[in-house]
């Protein structure tokens, strides 16, 4: 069945032979195959099973499965003999034809658009071939969850991020970027981490601003006691809202979001009664479809109105966060992060369970520090469906996202290329993923919102990838702590050779800050977790010894200065450049330690700063008159 099996696994994007995070030739064996096959709906546990799957793929793909165009351009469609054809665009024309061959459109408007013939529909994506370019500047990124200092306690919300929004603007700084705020779980005061979301084209509720009272808990977030506090206080909130009369604004827009809403609002409600993950529901109302649950909305439509109502005023809160931003100077606002994946057991996946594959994860095959596949508990997006929905799901999801942010970072932006999917229990595969047209998506959605798109490029980059990335105008990502001359001595690169087309930072929410790097701190967590025995402590901590020597005679970073380090990083070709407020604020310990999950405080930490400070800081104002210096 081996060479059978070859070739229905090819036939369905499966990349078998690939090289691991080590450089390791890698081939997926057999049972990988089949269980991601299955993920995709495909049957192939017997020889017969994998030639009649085969067959179908083979059938199915006389057409394209889908198309790109560009906007001023003619585009050809190969076709099979002769054919009437119906072009629908976006805005409802059609046009219709009839061709022998190859089908010739006229240039088509930029949108989503179908081209139905011989039974099938194609959808057509017609995108500018460049995203502006984007002028040099400067940001923070801030914790959003941290922005309340200790003596507030509670969750930094909406309001917080505005006023630091202000702050920062008037200290000069032209973004202020946070972690996602995509949907969470209420319901489980555990699971808290923003990339692991319920889901994302929803917004977080625990980030809303409310009026409630939370005493001091230190200076680690106590989300045990926030969450329902913050629940209790929007629920309180809602209550007023209802007895005060609404609001028109709300019911126009509650109807104007649709089914959408209304699922996600459906969703909520029954984790409220039946716990947060949906695979423990009972078995008919795990189905957005079902008598059962269209009972459930009709009997608890006031439960549906109040999670309605949440979504409504965080985004109106978000939205004052923009214009708060954009009021105090800042050229792009809000810099959002979209999350590379939706938990498999949430809002996302129950609302729309065709869409995703079930019985694997999303992740990366081992690596130099790991013999197994990371595992990150995301669902993955099936490329077959989100094609023949012509990628309206992905819009849906940028669309809301650029509402609101004048820069989105697409988390792990490799996915546009290729997944790794690691189905339970075993070793993981790649899946080939729609590049061209998920840029497309990308970049249609962008410039109806005038927004800067930033690409998290790191670790094993496909080829060719970085190339479309410039090409389409999207920045990439150039970590201080990584530019090196990888192939030759290891050095440090010097910030005039870093890539125009990125944005500049030294580290990011999930690797060491600069004080922490220098002194290991890292090192220090994972020796006491037991990651790293005594020796490779030791180890580690010379090599890091080294590394901090050599890049102090690249930057000129003596002695750990902060300003140099501004300077280093300012003195760059990237057209952007992100300063974490932590290092701004001389901490050590980082944010996130990845591969941990409660052992290190991770998403808890809190900023030592009042929000509408932070602009006013000694380090802010330096760091804002050395970027003057480099960045206009």
């Amino acid at each position: 069945m081996s060479g059978d099996l070859d070739a229905l696994a090819q036939a369905a994007g499966i990349i078998r032979h690939f090289h691991d995070g080590a450089g390791r030739a890698t081939r997926a064996p057999d049972e990988t195959l089949i269980a991601i096959l299955a993920a995709m709906g495909i049957v192939a546990e017997t020889g017969a099973q994998v030639r009649a799957a085969l067959k179908r793929l083979q059938a199915g793909r006389r057409l394209p499965q889908w198309a790109v165009a560009t906007p001023g351009v003619p585009l050809e469609i190969p076709v099979r003999g002769p054919s009437d054809w119906v072009l629908e665009l976006e805005d409802g024309q059609l046009r219709e034809g009839r061709a022998d061959g190859v089908i010739v459109l006229a240039p088509l408007p930029i949108g989503y658009h179908w081209l139905r013939l011989a039974g099938a529909r194609i959808p057509l994506l017609c995108a500018p071939r460049r995203l502006p370019d984007v002028p040099r500047g400067w940001g923070v990124m801030v914790p959003l969850y941290g922005l309340r200092p200790v003596g507030q306690g509670g969750i930094g919300d909406f309001a917080d991020l505005a006023g630091a929004a202000e702050s920062l603007g008037r200290a000069g700084a032209g973004f202020i970027g946070i972690n996602p705020v995509h949907a969470g779980f209420p319901a489980d005061e555990t699971n808290f981490s923003p990339y692991a979301p319920s889901s994302r084209e929803r917004f977080a509720t625990h980030h809303v601003a409310v009026a409630h009272a939370v005493p001091p808990d230190g200076a680690l977030i106590d989300y045990a006691r926030a969450l329902p506090a913050q629940g209790a206080a929007l629920e309180a909130a809602f209550l007023r809202f209802e007895v005060e009369g609404g609001d028109g604004d709300f019911d126009t827009w509650r109807a104007a979001e649709g089914t959408g809403l209304e699922r996600f609002a459906t969703h909520q409600a029954l984790a409220e009664r039946h716990g947060p993950y949906w695979p423990a529901w009972p078995a008919a109302l795990q189905r957005p479809d079902s008598a059962e649950t269209a009972a459930f909305a009709a009997e608890n439509a006031d439960r549906l109105r109040a999670h309605a109502w949440r979504q409504w005023i965080a985004e109106c809160q978000l939205g004052a966060a923009r214009a708060a931003a954009l009021r105090a100077g800042m050229e792009h606002g809000l810099f959002l992060d979209l999350a590379v994946g939706t938990h498999p057991d949430g809002a996302e996946t129950w609302a729309d369970p065709g869409l995703f594959a079930r019985g694997v994860s999303q992740g990366a095959p081992p690596d130099a520090f790991s013999p197994a596949p990371q595992i990150w508990n995301l669902a993955p997006m099936r490329p077959d469906v989100l094609a023949a929905r012509g990628f309206a799901p992905l819009a849906r999801i940028l669309r809301r996202q650029l509402r609101h942010a004048g820069i989105l970072r697409i988390d792990h932006i490799l996915g546009f290329e290729r997944a790794f999917w690691v189905p339970h229990g075993l070793s993981g595969a790649y899946v080939a993923m729609p590049r061209a047209a998920l840029l497309a998506v990308l970049k249609i959605e962008a410039a109806r919102a005038d927004a800067v798109i930033v690409g998290e490029d790191l670790g094993a980059v496909p080829e060719g990838l970085r190339d479309e990335m410039d090409a389409s105008g999207i920045l990439g990502c150039r970590v201080a702590m990584f530019e090196r001359d990888w192939q030759g001595d290891g050095g440090f690169t010097d910030p005039a050779d870093y890539a125009e087309m990125s944005l500049a930072s030294f580290g990011s929410h999930d690797l060491p800050l600069w004080r922490g790097w220098r002194a290991g701190t890292d090192i220090g967590w994972r020796a006491r977790l037991g990651s790293l025995t005594t020796r490779q402590a030791s180890e580690a901590r010379v090599a890091r010894a080294r590394d901090v020597a050599a890049f102090d005679a690249t930057a000129g970073t003596k002695a750990g200065d902060l300003a140099e380090l501004v300077g280093f990083l300012g003195r760059s070709r990237a057209r952007l450049v992100a300063m974490q407020i932590e290092d701004l604020l001389g901490a050590e310990e980082q944010p996130n330690l990845p591969g941990t999950i409660h052992e290190h405080p991770n998403w808890r930490r809190r900023l030592p700063v009042a929000p509408q400070k932070l602009g006013e800081t000694e380090s802010v104002a330096q760091t804002a008159a050395v970027m003057a210096r480099y960045r206009s």
